[in-house]
């Protein structure tokens, strides 16, 4: 321990420059998106700017600092000899923990746990989701220029997301839009030198090629080192209970086992282009197949030896490389040295030795391991997981989400109840139909209310339907019924009627879905369809148009994106069907594809039909081509602070009128303010939640941070 003092050398090299106090990027897009909600848009462009600034320095900072550390306070030297070795072990890790910490604290101005921010506000930097505000910030201050710019980094990212693709097509229409405005601000060096590699390799420039396959192969082994450096982060491990907690040598080898499983992955990150969801396979080493055969047409032999020398050391026995290997020798001469690159070699034998640490963990600690390279030995992998492998594989393809709705399916909460159609015969997942919920006498009583909707609905009172012109659509939140209810527009029998179907329904899908996990409102609708006879003619289009409750639907992609604008807190859905008098209207499920019907459910009085709000649920619903199609649209979560405010002051009210019976006459209305708040004052559940600071501290001067927020189409 005797060298601890010299680490002031240590510090003065690590910290040499020292940019000043960084404020945690979380805090700065928290505020960010309050200001861009608030629709200031010049203070919300200036914090996302900072924002993104902030993650840039910190990531920085983390990989200055943890290179520097590593080469100032490194574990090398002599074996610990007679004396005591744990002295040795750890004064080492000691010293550079210590110089981590001074390291970190110089460059960002504060203890490095400042900056911790959230998983969710990670992910979001990692998708790139700051820059999605930004240009619509910019948009709105007349900066075309960056807003262009930013819808271009967010969309490379991200180009399955259906609104930036319309807004980026939006900017290509517009005048004073110029081509180079389309610039990725978050560019990554190798992919854009991989790429123009490529491209003169299949169009026979070699020369050319030769220069950017190079530098691709510098950026992409540079850019693996700043991910390993990452890697060394906080231990995670939301599951692990305080009583269980590991002890010391158990805790230090899952730590690392962890920061290790980490550094593998890192070559799938710098393999994966942005906006791409698979890695490009065998990354590094087709570089250098490349390159081998780019040289060897440009008459350099040394150096396509050399490339191909460094390629068997990932494949070596493949045959057609070895071939060549004997045609450089000869060519060259026998005696002349043909070696790999140092840094393959380094490369290749430190990830071997991290894999042999890893199996030999899974092998006796536990655990899983998703090995990143297709070249790894077998040899290296112990015998019973190869085996292991193969198992989970067939196992995987054998479940299906099926046998697990089974699994979790509970007993429903009323006696005559009967379960109609469930997943196996609608031929898709966590779907079913409930009938006889209601009675034919409780459809007509609950009709009744529907009278009340195209006289004083929530914003549609008989308008054209939002989805179709060929329609009338009426509508009636839960708090707006019981408003009307002490007017005295509806009757209270049948608001009460309300409640209790919305209620029944919820149970029914809970104990069905979710046995022993609460299900909570998210939003109840009483909604009417009504068929505009003289539009009827010709009518091609859909009631309501395929999609999803809880993403946004991309048919083209085959994919789902759980993001805003989607109410991403949905998790279950519910339809209760009032009556059956019309033609239509019925509720049918597609593939991904929005095309392939795969099941169809016919409305009728007490039929409920539920879902999971998934990407496995696309659903739509018929044309209504006469009469009126009502029913009760139910939306469920498992997040408590997303459940539907509305029901809970509707609940309020309808208690308040039990009390008020129970009243004598004359004080029925005393201390009560009856004059109806319109629902549109109370607030609308919308997005799922976006950035707020999870760490607990304070901060002078701050409001609490939105729990709700969305980016939205301002164009």
């Amino acid at each position: 321990m005797a060298s601890l003092p010299c680490l002031c050398f240590l510090l003065a090299a690590a910290t040499a420059t020292s940019p000043g106090r960084l404020v945690p990027y979380d805090l700065l897009y928290a505020d960010g998106v309050r200001a861009y909600f608030a629709r200031d848009w010049g203070r919300a462009a200036e914090l996302l700017q900072r924002a993104l600034h902030s993650y840039a320095g910190l990531r920085a900072a983390r990989r200055a600092c943890r290179a520097a550390c590593g080469r100032e306070a490194a574990f090398l030297g002599e074996r610990p000899g007679a004396g005591p070795w744990e002295a040795a072990l750890f004064g080492l890790v000691l010293q550079r923990a210590d110089c981590l910490q001074h390291c970190l604290g110089r460059r960002l101005g504060a203890a490095p746990s400042a900056h911790r921010a959230s998983l969710a506000i990670q992910r979001d930097f990692e998708r790139r989701e700051p820059y999605n505000y930004l240009q619509v910030a910019f948009f709105q201050l007349k900066k075309l220029d960056q807003a262009v710019s930013a819808a271009h980094t967010f969309f490379v990212a991200n180009p399955r997301h259906l609104q930036m693709r319309e807004d980026i097509e939006k900017y290509q229409r517009m005048s004073g839009v110029k081509s180079d405005n389309f610039r990725d601000l978050e560019a990554v060096p190798h992919w854009e030198a991989y790429e123009a590699g490529v491209q003169h390799y299949n169009a026979d420039e070699y020369l050319q090629a030769v220069a950017k396959l190079e530098e691709s192969l510098t950026e992409a082994l540079s850019a693996l080192e700043e991910c390993r450096a990452l890697c060394e982060g906080p231990w995670k491990d939301e599951d692990e209970e305080e009583d269980m907690q590991p002890g010391l040598y158990e805790a230090i080898a899952a730590h690392y086992i962890q920061v290790l499983k980490c550094r593998q992955q890192c070559v799938l990150e710098i393999a994966t282009k942005p906006g791409r969801i698979s890695a490009t396979e065998d990354f590094i080493p087709s570089h250098l197949d490349l390159l081998q055969f780019a040289y060897d047409q440009v008459g350099n032999q040394a150096l396509a030896a050399e490339c191909a020398a460094s390629y068997l050391l990932f494949y070596p026995s493949d045959e057609p490389v070895l071939e060549k290997m004997k045609q450089y020798r000869t060519e060259l001469g026998e005696d002349t040295a043909v070696t790999a690159r140092e840094n393959i070699q380094h490369y290749v034998q430190r990830s071997l030795m991290e894999k042999k640490l890893i199996y030999y963990a899974v092998e006796h600690l536990g655990g899983t391991f998703n090995d990143p390279d297709l070249w790894t030995p077998d040899e290296l992998i112990p015998e019973y997981l190869k085996e292991k492998h193969r198992e989970d594989q067939e196992k995987q393809k054998q479940e299906t989400l099926d046998v697990e709705e089974r699994e979790k399916r509970g007993h429903l909460p009323f006696e005559g109840i009967a379960v109609t159609m469930d997943s196996q015969r609608m031929n898709g997942t966590q779907r079913v139909v409930f009938d006889r919920v209601l009675t034919e006498s409780e459809c007509k009583d609950l009709l009744r209310l529907t009278k009340a909707a195209g006289e004083a609905g929530d914003g549609y009172r008989a308008r054209q339907s939002p989805h179709t012109p060929h329609e009338r659509f009426e509508g009636l939140t839960v708090l707006k019924i019981m408003q009307l209810a002490q007017n005295g527009d509806v009757d209270w029998r049948d608001a009460k009627l309300f409640l209790q179907a919305s209620e029944k329904s919820r149970k029914i899908i809970e104990s069905y879905f979710t046995p022993g996990k609460k299900l909570h409102f998210s939003f109840t609708h009483l909604v009417c369809r009504t068929a505009v006879d003289e539009e009827q003619e010709g009518r091609m289009d859909l009631s309501h148009p395929v999609h999803a409750d809880n993403c946004l639907l991309d048919p083209e992609g085959q994919e789902c994106w759980r993001e805003p604008p989607a109410y991403v807190y949905r998790d279950y859905s519910g339809i209760l069907y009032l009556n059956d008098d019309f033609q239509g209207g019925g509720l049918f499920f597609t593939e991904m594809d929005t095309v392939t019907v795969t099941a169809e459910v016919h409305p009728k009085c007490g039929r409920l039909v539920a879902f999971s709000s998934g990407k496995e649920n696309p659903h739509g619903v018929w044309a209504v081509r006469r009469g009126r199609r009502c029913a009760i649209a139910l939306w469920y979560t498992h997040s408590q602070e997303h459940a539907e405010q509305e029901q809970v002051k509707a609940e309020e009210l309808m208690e308040q009128r039990a009390v008020e019976q129970d009243q004598p006459d004359g004080e029925e209305h005393q201390g009560a303010d009856h004059s109806g708040r319109s629902s549109s004052e109370l607030p609308v559940p919308s997005g799922g939640a976006r950035p707020t600071s999870r760490r607990h501290k304070p901060v002078s001067g701050r409001t609490q941070h939105p729990k709700e927020l969305r980016a939205r189409d301002e164009f």
